[in-house]
């Protein structure tokens, strides 16, 4: 047995933290659930005799099997889940530098993470695997204990499911920010016909609160109904409770972080535009739960 300097395995393992997070957070929705299997992966790192295999691909081995055990008890969490279910919301600074790898991918988009949900598990693997961390599909095959050939199925059947969910259109953050404004506006003024013009005909208001926190119990979908819901959703929050609105982008989505006085978040809010810049979605997380790690 080799006996590899502690510096040397921990360094290996750092370089792929940042990619083990980021694939363990798009397989399960979470935050918390990914930094967990990112620390199991780590303990059975040190384990792991020698250096013989190389770390990325033992590692995401690891990461896809740990996250894919997760998923058997998740879909059973989710069937009982209280109203709507978001991903928790991945929040970056507007003004931050250069994209990180991995993480402002637009395979984080709410609307992307929604879909991936739609897959099974080995589906949601195979793809993401392939197409968003570029393995072979010989590598995927000993990960998800399949021929090459069964993975590329799974990959392309994932594709073809999630194709239409791809973000197709941006907004200029600044344009994006000013239409929010206008819209919020608009809203608390209730000032439906003004909504109307601002939101997509199919336009989708989606909040999740967990059953913790006051939230609508389901979507609500089309221009108008969103816009009674939105401004009603805006009137009965209570003013003082919110103490200031920061600008984010959340999953790679223009949006606010609304916190309280003593700094802890009160919710998120995302927005999503089409190619005329109107509203198509507008996605709350308010469930107190998937916004500790903010």
């Amino acid at each position: 047995m080799s006996r590899d300097l502690p510096s040397g395995r921990l360094a290996a393992f750092e370089r792929e933290r940042g990619r083990l997070r980021g694939l363990a957070y798009r397989m399960l929705g979470s935050h918390a659930e990914a930094d967990d299997v990112v620390q199991d992966a780590w303990l059975r790192w040190q384990r792991v005799p020698g250096m013989a295999d190389s770390a990325p691909a033992y590692l995401s081995r690891t990461v896809t099997n740990l996250c894919l055990d997760r998923l058997k008890s998740a879909r059973a969490r989710r069937e009982r889940y209280v109203g709507p279910w978001l991903p928790e919301p991945l929040v970056e600074a507007v003004d931050d530098g250069p994209e990180p790898a991995y993480e402002r991918a637009e395979a984080v988009s709410l609307a992307f993470m929604l879909a991936l949900e739609r897959l099974s598990p080995l589906e949601r693997a195979a793809f993401l695997l392939h197409d968003v961390f570029e393995l072979d599909f010989a590598e995927i095959a000993r990960t998800l204990e399949a021929t090459p050939a069964a993975c590329r199925q799974l990959a392309s059947r994932a594709r073809t499911r999630l194709r239409a969910e791809r973000p197709r259109h941006s907004v200029a953050p600044q344009h994006a920010y000013a239409l929010m404004d206008a819209f919020t506006a608009a809203a608390m003024q209730g000032d439906l016909q003004r909504l109307t013009q601002m939101l997509a005909a199919d336009a989708r208001f989606v909040s999740d609160g967990g059953g913790l926190v006051a939230a609508a119990q389901r979507p609500v979908i089309g221009a108008e109904r969103v816009g009674k819901a939105y401004s009603g959703f805006l009137r009965k929050q209570r003013a003082p409770e919110v103490a200031e609105a920061q600008p984010a982008l959340i999953n790679g989505l223009p949006g606010w972080v609304l916190r309280r006085a003593d700094g802890s978040v009160v919710q998120t809010v995302a927005f999503a535009f089409d190619a005329d810049a109107r509203i198509v979605a507008i996605y709350v997380v308010r469930n107190p739960e998937k916004l500790r790690h903010l």
